[in-house]
This record gives C-alpha cells, structure tokens and sequence, in this order.
C-alpha cells in the first residue's frame, strides 16, 4: 500500500479537484484498490463523489482511535474507489492534536487498510497545521497543485522548507501547476521557470465537476483535462515505484 496526500497551504488552488481525479484515475485507469480520504472539514471531496459526511460526526472520534476508521469507509459507485468521508468535526480535531501525544497514530492508521487497498489518497486541509506535518510523516508521496502566482509559488517554497527541516524521513514532492492558463501573460512566463512540473489547464470542465459530482473522465473522458490528469496519475505510479 502507499499513500499520497494532494496537499497546499494555500486553499483554492484546485486541491479537492485534483484528490478527486487523481483517486478515480488510480481506481479505474490504474486498477488499483483505492480509498480516497477526505480530511478537509469542508467536505469537498466527500460531495464531489456524491457521498455525504459520515452520521455522528465520527471523523475526529476515528482519528483519536475512539471508532474504527474501516466502519467509516463507503463504496463509490465507481469500480474500486471507496472514500473516508469528512465532516465538520474535524474543525476542532488541531486541537485534540495538540493535547495528543500520539505522533505516529495517523501512520498506524494507514497502514491499518494495507490489505485492503493498494493506494490510499489523502485530501488535505490547507495549511501548515500539526495534522499536516503529521500527514507528512505517513504518506510516500505529496501532490503539491501550485497556481501559477506569486503567492502560490511562493507557498511551494515554504512547504519545502518546511520539509527539509521536519527532522523525519521526507516523502517525495511532485508540484504540479494548477489552473493553467496559457493566454495569461504571468502563467506563460511562471510556468517556464518549471517546465518539469505537471500541468493542469485552466477549464470550465473542472467546474463542471461541482455540477455532475463527478471526476472528469466520467463526463468528458477525451478532453484535455482528463487527459491532463491521466498523466499526472502516470507521474504519480512512476514515482511511487520508484
């Protein structure tokens, strides 16, 4: 099993969308057996997949070890992609992180669903947060979507620096430029600085999504943002195996 977080510390950079495309990519183009975990109080992704949050609001009581996260678990409708809905009690879950002195149980956690997944993908609440550095600890891999901006590029800079400090093993970082629009002067000439990193283009396609709940290649397999996405996915099996 490996696990990725789709993680920023900027919000609004397409995070959600790209947990969302990435999973069902791994899922059905992959193959994989894939749990999509949703840990953004806003629920996004749980929506997105036409999920609700989970009754009781039991996500933070999961976390804390007091329920089991496997009876939190429901299927898609989609071949092998399940999904660890959010809800909104994990607004308050930082602080039960701060009392907590538990620093591997999230690990634990994942490796709890070893035998029943083969790729487990983490939608990440934005921010540089104590549940963030504990992601980092657990996950092989972070999906980092960046806007072509300033201020995007310059959360990317932060993150790495947060992860070359984190006094732990680092997992890989594959940036990936978000929201690509190549008529805009400022994305042509930021994106060229990176002409490495992964593109996802700017489309009202991705919007789409918060209209079909749905990933993208369910209503638009031949476009260019499923495409898109394919291939990021591609870029992320290569770098797990790696």
């Amino acid at each position: 099993m490996k696990a990725v977080a789709v993680f920023s510390i900027k919000g609004g950079v397409g995070k959600s969308a790209t947990a969302v495309n990435l999973a069902h990519a791994a899922a059905t183009t992959g193959g994989r057996r894939t749990l999509l975990w949703d840990l953004d109080s806003q629920g996004a992704a749980t929506w997105l997949l036409q999920r609700e949050p989970a009754s009781g609001r039991k996500a933070r009581a999961a976390l804390a070890g007091d329920e089991a996260l496997s009876g939190l678990v429901v299927h898609t409708e989609f071949p092998n992609l399940h999904i660890l809905p959010a809800d909104r009690s994990l607004r308050r879950l930082e602080g039960d992180l701060a009392r907590s002195d538990k620093e591997k149980q999230l690990r634990k956690q994942l490796k709890a669903f070893t035998e029943s997944y083969d790729r487990i993908l983490i939608d990440c609440p934005p921010g540089l947060s104590e549940l963030a550095v504990r992601i980092f600890r657990a996950v092989d891999l972070i999906v980092l979507p960046v806007i072509p901006s300033p201020l995007s590029e310059r959360a990317a800079a932060q993150l790495q620096e947060e992860l070359a400090m984190g006094g732990f093993d680092r997992p890989r970082l594959l940036p990936v430029w978000s929201m690509v629009d190549a008529r805009r002067k400022l994305h042509r000439q930021t994106v060229a600085a990176h002409p490495d990193w992964p593109q996802i283009p700017y489309s009202s396609t991705v919007e789409q999504m918060a209209v079909h709940r749905a990933p993208i290649a369910a209503f638009q397999p031949s476009g260019a943002p499923a495409r898109a996405f394919a291939a990021l996915w591609a870029q992320v099996e290569a770098a797990l195996l790696r």
